[in-house]
């Protein structure tokens, strides 16, 4: 879902991206891997909670990178609706199965 999401263009990662898609209200969902530093899952949690954008802790960098296609990414976010949606609903039926 996330490499289709890429494809549409509806994904901002890096850090920075990141950060400025949640800051102008563009990002309707942010994914971190979960073996980024504690400094940076704090700030984009931080975040999130006060954009009220909803936050997950997903895979590890090599991961989120590769199913955007790139090499390792720490953050990203969806900035569509539609794929929030349906990442979110999936995201939610990983938590419940571990």
């Amino acid at each position: 879902m996330l490499g289709l999401a890429e494809k549409a263009g509806k994904i901002k990662s890096g850090e920075f991206s990141t950060e400025k898609a949640v800051k102008s209200h563009q990002a309707f969902l942010v994914i971190v891997a979960e073996d980024a530093s504690l400094n940076t899952k704090k700030m984009f949690r931080d975040m999130c909670e006060f954009y009220h954008v909803p936050f997950y802790c997903y895979g590890e960098k090599e991961t989120l990178g590769h199913c955007i296609g790139k090499q390792y990414r720490a953050s990203l976010a969806v900035t569509d609706e539609g794929f929030s949606r349906s990442l979110e609903s999936k995201l939610n039926i990983l938590e419940k199965t571990e």
